[in-house]
Order: structure tokens, then sequence, then C-alpha cells
């Protein structure tokens, strides 16, 4: 639902730039185009990641359950608020209530499979798929119902499977802590916790300089590398399918309308990663998540230099490098997060899980920016460069981890 929602902004945008001509926010008025309208949309989309801290603050003190279903009543009100806007200054309100509420979904959800999980990568690698789902899904869907009905309508039934989720989250029955032992700080202290939670800003501090005294501190950058890549990757790849071989594709017809090749091939790549999230999953029940960050980003790095290159080979080889592409971005998740948790303890697991997604999706959302200014001032080919860097990094961070120690649950 989170990805559904976050993926079906970007295709509204265009609606939007057409649709209204001013923002007047009270004291003054700005003129409508894509500078503007970008500005109100990454609000929402800062909130998303900025929100993720907090809510992992949250979530060491209040049940997951209870947090995942304001999640998912927030996100549904907030494209409700979207079909009413009467103005872009709404749209923008809207979108700043949908960052506050998805930011709470990661370290929640995270932090239940953690603690309540035996199986973590495989239920790591479920939960991912779901989220691939939603990446490649999300946009699809909003593309499909806009062939047929007003945006206003298209958001309005867009918010129906929030509600239907919230429900269901709402009436669930489940044990959080049910994996939760002894070695793994989970002595429960009758009020819900397992070993810490945060109940002033001096234990916040406390707790997040013991954090990264260790070796999370590590992992945390693995992360950041993970959320620039992400960003950097995925925000202009459509643009960049358009100008290589996938024009050598017939666009898809909808009554009338027309949809480029890149855009399904785009969606197929994202697809292609619900099974490396499967296959990493399984992977992280069977050995060491850090072996599965230093393959993985290996894997990534060499396909991201084999990807223009590739696609000057013509259209097949580009369709194979792409579904390499899709399957290793993906492919990374599991272990990373699964890593979060053993070297974490799980009193502190929110906390833990805050840092991480505020690095993914807070941090890395300056990889759209890197993104941007590589492309404008350089060649594609520099862009992958420096995307290769990044993973090349982050493969090495792996490699520490694995040479480092055996991974443990005590968080050293």
């Amino acid at each position: 639902m989170v990805h559904t929602y976050e993926l079906s902004i970007p295709v509204l945008i265009p609606i939007w730039l057409t649709e209204f001509s001013v923002i007047d926010v009270g004291l003054a008025q700005f003129p409508v185009n894509e500078a503007t309208i970008g500005a109100l949309v990454t609000v929402g989309f800062a909130l998303f990641g900025l929100g993720a801290l907090p809510s992992g603050v949250l979530v060491d003190r209040i049940d997951a359950r209870v947090l995942i279903t304001g999640c998912l009543v927030g996100m549904g009100a907030s494209f409700l608020l979207l079909a009413i806007s009467p103005t872009p200054a709404v749209i923008g309100l809207a979108m700043a209530v949908w960052g506050v509420a998805a930011s709470v979904y990661h370290p929640s959800g995270l932090s239940l499979i953690s603690r309540g999980v035996e199986q973590r990568g495989s239920a790591f690698a479920y939960h991912g798929m779901a989220g691939n789902l939603g990446i490649a899904v999300g946009p699809l869907l909003t593309i499909l119902l806009l062939l047929a009905f007003d945006w206003r309508v298209v958001v309005a039934v867009l918010a129906l499977p929030a509600a239907f989720a919230a429900l269901y989250a709402f009436r669930a029955d489940i044990d959080e802590r049910a994996a939760v032992a002894a070695a793994d700080g989970g002595a429960d202290h009758g009020d819900g916790r397992a070993g810490g939670g945060v109940d002033s800003l001096g234990d916040f501090l406390a707790q997040s300089r013991h954090l990264f005294a260790g070796a999370f501190v590590v992992v945390f950058a693995v992360t950041l590398c993970s959320g620039l890549y992400y960003r950097g990757v995925l925000t202009f790849l459509p643009e960049l399918l358009d100008n290589l071989q996938i024009a050598a594709l017939a666009p898809v017809e909808f009554g009338g309308r027309t949809l480029q090749p890149s855009r399904y091939v785009y969606v197929g790549l994202l697809m292609v990663g619900v099974g490396g999230q499967f296959v990493a999953g399984k992977l992280t029940d069977r050995g060491r998540p850090e072996i599965g960050i230093l393959a993985g980003f290996v894997a990534l790095a060499v396909v991201t230099v084999l990807f223009l290159p590739a696609a000057a080979l013509g259209l097949p080889a580009l369709l194979v490098v792409s579904a390499l592409l899709g399957l290793f971005l993906f492919f990374i998740q599991p272990f990373y997060q699964a890593s979060v948790a053993e070297y974490t303890p799980a009193g502190t697991r929110g906390l833990s899980y805050g840092f991480t997604y505020l690095g993914v999706f807070g941090v890395g959302a300056l990889g759209a920016t890197l993104a941007g200014t590589m492309l404008t001032f350089f060649a594609p080919q520099q862009l992958f460069l420096v995307l290769a860097g990044l993973a090349v990094l982050a493969a090495g961070l792996g490699a520490y981890l694995v040479t480092r120690a055996p991974s443990t649950a005590a968080g050293t």
C-alpha cells in the first residue's frame, strides 16, 4: 500500500500541470510549473523519510499493529483529501499528510517482523515482494484507471484499499514478540517492551550512541548507499529508456491514448525485483546476511557498469540487463533489513529501523538530485559510473562485516 501510493503520485503530476495555473498560499502566488509542483510533492516525499526516525521511537513504546493501522488510515485520508483538493496548495497539504502517515510504516512493519517472526529472512522476502508489487502495479493501475476516469475519481478509488487494510490490521490478533528470546535482548518489562524503548531525549541520545558505537554504524552506511543508489537509478530511468533501444518496441494503445514502451518495460523491471526479494529472503534464512550484502552489491556494480554498453548492442541485450538490474536492485534489501535485526537489541529495534529508513528514504532522496545533476552537466555514462561506485562502496562495507565477526543478535 505504501509503495502503491508513493509511485502513483508522479503519474498525476502532468495532469496537475495542465489543470492548475496558480498556487495561492495567501501571502504570495506562484505560477504552476514543474518546479513549483515538484516542490509541493517533495514535501510529502521528504516527510516520508524524515518521519521514519520519530516513528521508530514510537514503535518501541506502542504496539506496531496500532501504528500500522494509523498509517493506513492516514494514507487513505490523504488520498480522499487529494480527491477533493480545490487548489494546488491543498494538494501540497494532502501530500504532507501522506508523507507523515507513510513514514510510520517501515519502522513499524520491519520491527514487527524482526520481533514476531522466527524465519526473518523469508518474512522479509515476502514483505519485500509485496513492496515491489506496489512499486510496479501502483503506477500501472493508476495509468489504466486514468484512461477511463477523471483523476479525482481515481485517487478516491485508490483510497479504498487502505480502508479495508486498516480494518483488517485493527482486528488482527497477533503476538508481536513471538520470536524475541532472551539472547536477543527480549526480556519482557511487563509494558509490552522488549529490553528497551525511548522515554526521554536523554534516553534517545543514549540509545542512539549505543547503536552507533557498534557494527550497526556499518549497516547504516550500507543503507545510505542503497538509498542513494535506489533513488539515483530509478528517478530518471524511464527517461533514459526513452533514449535507448526501447524505441524498437511498439507503444500500447488504450482507448485512443498511448502507453509508451519505456513505461511498461520500467514496470517489468520492477516486477523482476519481486523474484530478487524472494530469493534473497530465502538465502537470508540459510546463511549470514553480511555475505548477501557483499555478493548482492558486487553483482549490482557489475550490472551497472554493463548497462549502457549492453543497451548499445540492441533491444534483447537491453531487456536482459534491465531484468538483471531489477533483480539485484531489490535482491539486496532483505539482507540489510535482516542485518539491522542481527546487530541491534530487540528493545531498540524500532529506533534501529527508524534510523535505517531515515537513511534509505530521507538521505537517499538526495540520489535523485545526484542523478539529475549528473545528467544535466555530464553524460549518462558518468552517472552509471557514480552509481557503480556506490555499489562498490556498499560491497566493501559488506566485506568488512563478513571478515569482522559472525553476526549476532546482541547488537555487537
